[in-house]
């Protein structure tokens, strides 16, 4: 949350002539509710259920630059499919970094009424450990986007 994956995945996909898909709105569009609704309406694990079907969906052996949630990568079968199926790139970030940028806006479900810093420290300290296995890992700092884009094409080896 707040690492930029959409951002850059916008950018990334637009420097590989790739198409661009970001998993939150397709969850969006397949449930016909915004993700806060979905939060609110049935809970966190019925989310992440719909959330790892449509991320099973979309990796179809069709190149593309996918933005998961940040807690997709949690789920097992998730991050099996990912990691067997598809190439994953941590954008790595301090919760420091992360809490200024989500500050911005007021639609993230997990942070409603709750310090973000602390928020974010708590699900790092959960989560990274799960990232880590992803083969690819690139800081995203206090930087431009453009930053960050260049770094993955630079582990990419392109």
């Amino acid at each position: 949350m707040g690492a930029g994956k959409s951002t850059v995945g916008r950018r990334l996909a637009m420097r590989l002539g790739l198409p661009f898909i970001d998993a939150d709105s397709e969850i969006e569009t397949a449930a016909g509710m915004t993700i806060t609704e979905i939060f609110d309406t049935f809970g966190e694990p019925y989310f992440r259920d719909g959330e790892r079907r449509v991320i099973a969906r979309l990796i179809d052996g069709t190149p593309k630059v996918i933005a998961t949630g940040g807690g997709a990568f949690i789920n097992d079968d998730t991050r099996a499919l990912i990691l067997d199926q598809a190439l994953a790139v941590w954008l790595d970030a301090q919760p420091q970094v992360l809490a200024d940028r989500v500050a911005r806006r007021d639609t993230r479900p997990l942070l409603r009424g709750r310090d973000p810093h602390d928020v974010l420290s708590d699900l790092a300290a959960k989560r990274n450990p799960y990232y880590a296995m992803a083969p690819i890992r690139v800081p995203s700092n206090n930087a431009p986007h453009e930053h960050t884009v260049t770094a993955i094409l630079k582990a990419l080896g392109l």
